[in-house]
């Protein structure tokens, strides 16, 4: 499964450095011919965000800086006369580090343990997830069929299936790699908002359910973690 999509992501790079090459061509044309009233906006998108969990248990805490990288692309369906209002469907992948102080290791019998750890017992201690997403959005903006800067508000859900995860801890000693990890919830969902004139958008991106599975637990407590993804989208025709 993991070949499958690093295929798809290849394909969704590709879409996007072919509209990327002739992007200018097309504004060209269109200068020149008639307006176009029947035009969409927004097929791609580009993300980066700073990551952090919510609900955390008692003593567990991020270090470092936690990242997110989204890439995608969406069908921008309008559904008045004016095109201002759209509905939006699409496909994208997404990876999000977290650096963390809960040590996370698995046992002969291919189940985890957790653990929380002060920040002197290591260097390095981080999980990683790569995500499949589709997003589903409700779209308001004040574009024409002449402009190509507006306002625009994006608000909706997003679903993720989790195809890869992997983590690492690092100390004096040595380092543990582990991938794949059982214990996160494959399918993680959560609501969406962006905000911004011409291309540059403040992001949101809360998560709804945990990122961890009822078997990942610590104390005898389930880890009810979520994450909430904040930074700046970009969107392209």
């Amino acid at each position: 499964i993991v070949t499958i999509m690093k295929r798809l992501l290849f394909f969704i790079v590709a879409l996007v450095c072919v509209q990327l090459t002739f992007s200018q061509d097309i504004s060209i044309t269109q200068a020149n011919d008639s307006l176009d009233y029947n035009y969409k906006e927004d097929q791609y998108y580009f993300g980066v965000t700073y990551n952090t969990l919510t609900n955390m248990p008692n003593g567990m805490s991020q270090n470092g800086f936690s990242s997110g990288f989204h890439i995608g692309l969406i069908k921008d369906m309008p559904i008045n006369e004016r095109r201002n209002i759209a509905i939006g469907m699409g496909l994208g992948y997404s990876t999000n580090s977290i650096n963390h102080n809960l040590l996370i290791l698995k046992t002969q019998d291919n189940s985890y343990t957790y653990e929380l750890l002060n920040d002197s017992e290591f260097t390095k201690n981080k999980f990683v997830q790569h995500l499949i997403e589709v997003p589903l959005e409700f779209r308001w903006r004040t574009s024409t069929a002449s402009s190509y800067k507006f306002w625009r508000i994006y608000t909706g859900i997003k679903f993720g299936y989790v195809f890869a995860s992997n983590t690492k801890f690092k100390n004096a000693s040595g380092q543990i790699k582990n991938n794949n990890i059982k214990d996160f919830n494959q399918l993680q969902y959560g609501l969406t908002l962006a905000i911004g004139y011409d291309s540059w958008n403040a992001y949101m991106h809360y998560t709804l359910n945990s990122i961890f599975n009822s078997k990942a637990q610590l104390n005898s407590d389930n880890l009810d973690v979520k994450m909430l993804k904040i930074g700046i989208m970009l969107y392209i025709l």
